[in-house]
């Protein structure tokens, strides 16, 4: 698996709003996209440094990952994304090497991107995001 680049950081969050307020006025970033991802239960907020990414992520239902995230852990960085080509080969092959895959199947995420994640048991406790971008 040879990633391209960090697609971007995911950052879990109370409030949608006052975290990005966070980043345009103190960071001085610009929002430049806010969606919602009805089964995964969030709202994601986009921002970008570089060729790198920053979502902010809010749960829209207390049982989904994000919520449940929060409940258990409190705020904070949730994932790492990376880019990759072929992403239906490369869960194959890491699924090959014996990483646990929390999708077995490419599925669509925030911004039309195809996404999937590793087990973060099987990657010392880090949740990874497989992201392609098949529209580029």
């Amino acid at each position: 698996m040879k990633p391209s680049h960090i697609e971007h950081i995911g950052i879990a969050v109370t409030n949608l709003e006052g975290a990005i307020a966070f980043y345009e006025k103190v960071m001085g970033l610009k929002c430049y996209n806010i969606e919602e991802v009805p089964d995964q239960k969030v709202r994601t907020a986009f921002f970008k440094v570089g060729q790198t990414k920053i979502e902010l992520l809010e749960s829209t239902d207390p049982e989904g990952p994000i919520g449940k995230f929060i409940e258990k852990k409190g705020e904070g960085i949730h994932h790492i994304a990376f880019s990759v080509e072929k992403i239906e080969d490369q869960l194959a092959h890491a699924a090959e090497m014996g990483i646990r895959l929390i999708d077995c199947k490419p599925r669509k995420g925030a911004e039309g991107l195809d996404i999937a994640f590793l087990h973060p048991k099987a990657t010392s406790g880090v949740l990874i995001e497989l992201c392609e971008n098949k529209t580029t």
